[in-house]
This record gives C-alpha cells, sequence and structure tokens, in this order.
C-alpha cells in the first residue's frame, strides 16, 4: 500500500488516518516502541522544512530509524530510478520522497518493496492534506458539512485538498486566477465536481462571509521564488495575484480560521496580521504535520 494521492483510497480511510493522528497527538508515549528496529528512506530532490522535520522526528518517536537521502547526492541522479529504488527498498522498511515530477513518483512505487510515500511533487502533496484536515478536525470536532475555502493559485496542495475535503464530506471552493500547469489535473476536477461539494469562483468576499476555514499558499513554487530565470513570470503572478491577498480587508465579514501550509511569503498571498491573527492555526497546523506522518507510518507499516 502506497500514499502517492488520494485517488485509491476512501474517504472513510482518510478519517481513519487523521482520527488516529489525533490520538497519538494526545498520547504521545504509547506509541514509542511501535516502530522500533524499522527504518524510513527519506529522499529529498526538493527543498524542504517541515517534511524532513516532521518525518524524521516521527520515526525517532517512534522507536525507528530515518535515513536522510539527498537526491543530488545518490546515484538517484546517475541511474534509473526503478534499479535505484528496487535496491533501497531492499534495506529499509518504507520510502518517502519528495521529488519534482509525479511520473517519478510512480516509477519510484511500482519498483519498491516496501510501502512508497508522496512527500510532495508537482501534482499532490497528500501528507500536506491530511494534516491539514487532521488540525480542521482537532479545531471544530467535525469534517462533515463545513465550508474550507482555497484562495491562491491552482497547484499541487490545492489538488490534495480538493480531493481530501469532497472525499470526507466538506465543502471545498477554490478561488484560482492563475492554474500552475504542470498541476493541472482534469479527472480530479472532473470528479470532484461529481460530488457537488465542489465549486470554483473568482469572487473571494462571497464564499467567506460563511466559511469555516480560509487556506492559501505560495503563488510562487517555493524553488522559484527566488530565482532570477522566473522573475518576469514572478511579476505576472504577484500582480494577478495581489487583489487575492488574505487580509484583513478581505476578511473583514469572515470569522473563519486561517490556514496556510508554509513557507509563507509575508506580505505577498498573506498579510502579516492575518499570519498573527487570534484566527490564525498555521502553527497548530504546521506542527500537525509531525503526529498526522505518525499515524501514515502506523498505517502503512500495520501498525495500528
Amino acid at each position: 500500500m502506497h500514499l502517492l494521492n488520494f485517488k485509491n483510497w476512501t474517504g472513510q480511510k482518510i478519517e481513519e488516518i487523521i482520527d488516529k493522528a489525533i490520538e497519538i497527538k494526545a498520547t504521545p508515549k504509547r506509541w514509542r516502541d511501535a516502530l522500533q528496529e524499522k527504518s524510513l528512506a527519506m529522499i529529498f530532490q526538493k527543498t524542504s522544512t517541515r517534511t524532513r522535520v516532521s518525518f524524521e522526528v516521527a520515526m525517532t518517536q517512534l522507536g525507528g530509524h530515518a535515513v536522510f537521502l539527498d537526491w543530488r547526492t545518490t546515484n538517484f541522479m546517475l541511474a534509473d530510478i526503478a534499479d535505484e529504488t528496487k535496491y533501497l527498498s531492499r534495506n529499509v522498511d518504507v520510502i518517502m520522497a519528495r521529488l519534482m515530477r509525479h511520473a517519478d513518483m510512480k516509477a519510484m512505487a511500482q519498483a519498491s518493496l516496501v510501502p512508497t510515500i508522496n512527500g510532495c511533487d508537482e501534482k499532490y502533496h497528500p501528507c500536506q492534506a491530511l494534516a491539514d484536515l487532521m488540525t480542521v478536525k482537532e479545531k471544530k470536532g467535525k469534517l462533515k458539512g463545513l465550508k474550507f475555502v482555497y484562495i491562491g493559485v491552482l497547484n499541487n496542495v490545492c489538488n490534495s485538498l480538493i480531493e481530501a475535503c469532497t472525499m470526507t464530506s466538506m465543502k471545498i471552493t477554490t478561488v484560482t486566477p492563475i492554474i500552475h500547469e504542470p498541476a493541472s489535473d482534469k479527472e480530479l476536477i472532473e470528479k470532484a465536481k461529481k460530488t457537488g461539494l465542489y465549486e470554483t469562483t473568482l469572487n473571494p468576499k462571497k464564499v467567506l462571509e460563511d466559511a469555516d476555514i480560509v487556506y492559501t499558499d505560495t503563488w510562487v513554487d517555493m524553488e522559484l521564488f527566488q530565482d532570477p530565470r522566473f522573475k518576469e513570470e514572478k511579476e505576472k503572478r504577484i500582480s494577478k495575484m495581489m487583489p487575492f491577498q488574505i487580509n484583513a480587508e478581505l476578511m473583514k465579514d469572515s470569522n473563519a480560521l486561517v490556514m496556510h501550509d508554509m513557507p509563507i511569503h509575508r506580505g505577498y498571498e498573506i498579510s502579516p496580521e492575518m499570519i498573527d491573527s487570534p484566527n490564525s492555526i498555521i502553527f497548530d497546523q504546521a506542527e500537525n504535520r509531525l503526529h498526522s506522518e505518525k499515524a501514515v507510518l502506523l498505517k502503512l507499516l500495520n501498525k495500528t
């Protein structure tokens, strides 16, 4: 069993992970030997703060061990991804990879002898969505029937949120003036539309009035934010997206909880006062990566 996205999962399975994560957070000592003598390989082609810290600490606190592999210093750079994965999976119990391309993620999962976790690629970020929904349930006590608004670029995080929200009976409205083309997944969008729980608009004020959650993400991929080759495209995106910034003016008629998956570009997708507002649950959300990833690891290794 792998976690690449939620296409082969059910809403029930997603909620089971979320409930287990909340339980683990409340009783961490109960699980401290659950993965004793188990090893996780962590492969990073993309930069990371939260993914590396949360998975590595998760394995330590569960009694296991994590091995960090920088893509650039391994033979994944030089050899066939399937061959390297076949070798790696003979040494560890689970693999987590943070890659540039979903095609490579699928190739890795197909070759692996052990469960493979998508730690982020250009199309999906399921680990982030699980932490997000864990945080929502922690704060609201439920998922079903809540109204979730995503404002930003339609990207990998947005895709996974659309999947997870509709599968757990939450209504999600996206305000996405820009589509990040590498993240495009028409099949995912069509499936979400059929649930009756997904809609899109360019009028954030209206949908925010009765929203339970408002969520935003960076407008520019983190690898490209300071890349001079992306300067022109970055400026275009900022110009187009600035009217959709999460700020006090936009939120003045809304009591929604405020979420952001981090890293944050202050003053761009969200204003400083909203990051630090009483309704912000951004840092709880970030912490919950640790607890939700413990739940994922336990589930995939049949240790729940």
